[in-house]
């Protein structure tokens, strides 16, 4: 047999070792995962960039992190010296799984504000319409689209499904114009909308997902979260700077 035959039969069989052994690692950490008792389902196991440590994400984008015999589990943020700076590896998963989720939700299905001229980015806010300081951030939103920042709303009623920010959520995403709706229950005024089918629920369910417990929470297309209001113009910053 030739060298080169066997440097490639060799490679082959290299390569379907390490695939057993990672199978074997991810059933072994569901199985120590599944005695935990998580809350949240495990989404994917796969090997992190520490050789050894296996990345455990979980719905909704938080991560562990898992020895290959599962006997150890670890939550908190691993981190990389990178030219000698520290770069969050943890965080930077996290953000990408709150990205996908976040950026995954139809346009449809949000109430928006478009950028003036050049749409730059776009961040998703997640609102209720009885929040004073939702009100507060609603009223910088022409400020924002001026920038080129295109405003995303989606619902999360802070007091709970059934709650008065639910119900009139939901004739906000029932009516035939939600920005006008949305205008119009800021400023105090009622609405009146016949009941929908809607995606208040599922946006607030998604909201708890990644960890949004009060509103605003501002979300950078990046998948970064900003609890609470900021200032139009530092919004803006975070948002033209993310990446």
């Amino acid at each position: 047999m030739r060298l080169t035959q066997i440097f490639a039969a060799a490679a082959i069989a290299l390569v379907s070792t390490f695939a057993v052994a990672d199978d074997a690692a991810e059933k072994t950490i569901r199985k120590s995962l599944e005695s935990l008792q998580l809350e949240t389902p495990v989404e994917s196991i796969s090997a992190s960039p520490m050789a050894g440590l296996y990345e455990v994400k979980l719905k909704g984008s938080r991560v562990l992190y898992a020895s290959a015999d599962g006997q150890y589990i670890v939550q908190g943020y691993l981190f990389q010296l990178k030219d000698g700076k520290p770069v969050n590896l943890t965080e930077k998963a996290e953000r990408l799984g709150v990205s996908k989720l976040i950026n995954g939700i139809p346009v449809a299905e949000t109430v928006v504000y478009p950028a003036i001229g050049e749409t730059k980015t776009h961040i998703t806010v997640f609102t209720d319409t009885t929040c004073p300081y939702c009100h507060k951030l609603h009223a910088e939103v022409p400020e924002l689209n001026k920038m080129g920042v295109e405003v995303r709303y989606v619902a999360f009623p802070r007091q709970g499904l059934g709650s008065p920010g639910d119900k009139q959520l939901q004739a906000v995403w029932c009516s035939a114009d939600k920005k006008a709706a949305m205008d119009k229950m800021v400023d105090g005024k009622d609405i009146k909308a016949a009941a929908c089918a809607n995606p208040v629920s599922k946006q607030f369910a998604l909201g708890q997902s990644i960890g949004v417990n009060g509103t605003p929470a501002i979300v950078l297309a990046d998948g970064q979260v900003i609890p609470g209001y900021q200032p139009a113009p530092q919004i803006a910053k975070l948002a033209l700077g993310a990446k």
